[in-house]
């Protein structure tokens, strides 16, 4: 009984001076520096130029027709590239925007926003690979 109360007494002394020896050490060397994140490479915005695209409803039917401002944010490094490969673009584009139903509202004649910027960044990736455009914004949308 002896021999496990000893035992008992020093693990709880082991784990005391392992315990005030770590927090000593914290509080000498203090916390470690924050990880800093890489520095990001500095964007610039390309236009693609008024996009004209049909409103296609769920059932395939063509609601109507839209023009859309918008823009890639691309690396600066890489904005020409952007800009010289704007009509591989459009191309992709259309031939996506006629399978895509991007009609919204009651009546299907509002473009549904987000679809169109999928459909140009999926469309984007094709033209020009996948790491070039970081983000599609669309800036505008009129009826046709």
């Amino acid at each position: 009984m002896k021999k496990l109360l000893a035992l008992l007494v020093l693990l709880a002394l082991g784990l005391g001076l392992g315990a005030g020896a770590a927090y000593g050490v914290a509080q000498l060397l203090g916390p470690p520096p924050p990880k800093s994140a890489p520095p990001e490479e500095a964007s610039v915005f390309v236009s693609v130029g008024p996009l004209l695209a049909p409103i296609v409803a769920g059932d395939g039917k063509l609601s109507g027709y839209a023009t859309f401002d918008v823009q890639l944010e691309v690396p600066a490094a890489d904005e020409a590239e952007a800009t010289e490969k704007l009509p591989l673009l459009l191309h992709a584009v259309n031939l996506r925007t006629w399978s895509t139903p991007m009609a919204a509202g009651p009546d299907h004649i509002l473009p549904d926003l987000r679809t169109l910027a999928s459909v140009v960044k999926t469309a984007a990736e094709e033209a020009y690979g996948q790491k070039i455009v970081r983000r599609v914004i669309v800036t505008g949308a009129k009826p046709v």
